[in-house]
């Protein structure tokens, strides 16, 4: 069976290849999907939804997409959809943390979640997993490890934020790591 994954990202495809081995997994560059897939949905399981959609009408092939993010309980689930442009459309990583810093300032409930939605399009019918990983955000930027908002994201039960761990630590504990064993046990289940 081959599959594409909706990513340019070859740490993620990587990642998924050896989770799903021996299912080949394909990346858009390897299908020629140059451009990036538009992400117009209002949140992460419209998004999630419509870029599986895309590459099925588009290429006909077996699929999956996925979308993440950042949901802050005091801020009425902010950044959420908008996570990777929560400070502008530049993506800027260090400017996202800094404006939700900012916008907790002075603000005691710091719960947040990171979560991740999964869509899979396989012989044209969909199918949806969910993966959640439940935290607090600190008040200063710990570690450097990861991307996005780790260096301020500690999860729940331990004491360090995603940034301090290593990949190993953080994948078997993290929301996308959660959403692609759903996915993995999913297709395992029907070879």
């Amino acid at each position: 069976m081959e599959i594409c994954f909706a990513t340019h990202n070859e740490n993620k495809i990587r990642e998924v290849r050896s989770l799903l081995h021996p299912i080949k997994i394909v990346g858009l560059t390897e299908l020629g999907q140059h451009e990036e897939i538009p992400e117009t949905g209002q949140n992460l399981d419209e998004n999630s939804l419509l870029k599986a959609q895309f590459l099925f009408s588009k290429f006909k092939v077996n699929c999956f997409a996925d979308d993440t993010g950042l949901e802050v309980e005091s801020l009425n689930g902010a950044p959420g959809v908008y996570s990777a442009r929560y400070a502008g459309d530049k993506k800027d990583n260090q400017a996202n943390i800094d404006l939700l810093l900012q916008n907790l300032e002075g603000i005691e409930d710091r719960n947040a979640r990171f979560r991740t939605v999964i869509s899979l399009i396989l012989n044209g019918e969909t199918f949806t997993f969910e993966g959640i990983v439940n935290g607090r955000i600190t008040e200063n930027i710990s570690g450097s490890e990861g991307f996005g908002y780790d260096p301020i994201f500690i999860p729940d039960g331990y004491d360090i934020t995603f940034a301090e761990m290593s990949l190993e630590e953080k994948n078997s504990i993290s929301h996308r790591g959660k959403a692609i064993k759903k996915l993995v046990d999913y297709l395992r289940s029907t070879d």
